[in-house]
């Protein structure tokens, strides 16, 4: 009953697997190894984008950092929303990486409208030197409220950075869950909508810990290239990055894993449907249901062995009738009975 988080999932068979098959031997390091080759060639081949540049990096705080640092400079400011991971969960890495400051959009349902993005890029570089200038954007897919932009919201947002001459990051820690939950292909996702670089995640999706970095606009290769070594993030050993995103790759098991996790998200939203002290903030679109019941429900499924965060409280001390947010994230390795015995101790 382990619904904490996507990060604390088991790694697939199949990726350890590769690992022990790339351990054999020798091979060259810095990304040089044969399976890079092999790597680069499928990841074009998922995006449709044979031009593409593509490289990996160990986790996605520094995936998203690094892309975004190619893309700006210090004196600008990267336009996300106002519940980003770049903004929540980074330790403020993108700025140290960047330089720059992040404007926060304002969102509902974790999700920026065009227009709301329109109305910060406008306010920014109205000062001329003593103002930051407009740098990219920034946007979260899955949402950190496990919501979905749909490909006309993207496509909307992008057109507006457009409009100022503005380039487009796509964070895709949860790149397949969306995927599959839009049913439609990585290219209309990202370069067709007019995204210009994305962290294409696989840690959270059954990755020991890679992520591809994908770069469509060719100007931008060489200077990420440089700044990911400088940041420390050039794996020396780098075929151990490669095995993985190839056998994560291979016969399409990134979009098994996610539509397993999927799968198990709706079977739990089903059953929490039928509970009558539990209310969602957000619908489920995803692998990842926020929902609020009383803090004396949330203590008996922590007491029974569910493993959730929950927030806004301590669920062990206060007012038993006090509403708390829960967090629930399946992943790829979730089951059946795994849900089912969450929901039998949710029934009591």
């Amino acid at each position: 009953m382990f619904f904490a988080s996507d990060n604390a999932g088991p790694a697939h068979p199949k990726v350890m697997e590769a690992l022990v098959a790339a351990n054999n031997g020798y091979a060259m390091g810095y990304g040089a190894d044969p399976i890079m080759e092999e790597v680069r060639a499928q990841v074009r081949k998922v995006f449709e984008a044979p031009e593409a540049a593509v490289y990996l990096i160990i986790n996605g705080t520094a995936a998203n950092s690094v892309l975004l640092a190619s893309m700006s400079q210090p004196w600008q400011t990267i336009f996300c929303s106002d519940c980003a991971h770049i903004h929540e969960d980074e330790c403020n890495a993108p700025e140290f990486f960047t330089q720059a400051k992040l404007t926060l959009v304002p969102t509902t349902a974790g999700k920026m409208s065009a227009d709301d993005l329109r109305r910060k890029i406008m306010g920014e570089e109205t000062r001329g030197v003593h103002g930051p200038q407009r740098g990219p954007l920034s946007i979260t897919q899955v949402t950190e409220k496990g919501t979905i932009y749909s490909l006309d919201e993207i496509r909307a947002l992008t057109a507006t950075a457009q409009d100022f001459g503005i380039k487009t990051h796509l964070d895709g820690a949860r790149f397949a869950n969306a995927l599959v939950a839009l049913d439609c292909t990585p290219a209309e996702m990202t370069w067709k909508a007019g995204i210009d670089t994305v962290s294409f995640g696989g840690t959270k999706n059954g990755a020991l810990g890679v992520e591809a970095c994908v770069i469509f606009d060719p100007k931008i290769a060489w200077e990420f290239e440089l700044r990911r070594k400088r940041g420390g993030h050039l794996l020396s050993k780098h075929r151990y990055l490669s095995a993985q995103m190839q056998a994560y790759l291979a016969d399409d098991l990134w979009l098994d894993m996610a539509r397993s996790a999927n799968a198990r998200c709706v079977q739990l939203a089903e059953g929490l449907r039928g509970h009558n002290a539990v209310t969602f903030l957000f619908e489920p679109q995803a692998n990842m249901i926020f929902f609020q019941m009383p803090r004396r429900e949330h203590k008996r499924m922590l007491d029974g062995g569910a493993v959730y965060y929950v927030m806004g409280g301590d669920p062990e001390t206060g007012d038993p009738e006090a509403q708390l947010t829960g967090r629930l994230v399946c992943d790829w390795s979730m089951t059946e009975a795994g849900v089912n015995q969450f929901l039998d101790l949710l029934r009591g």
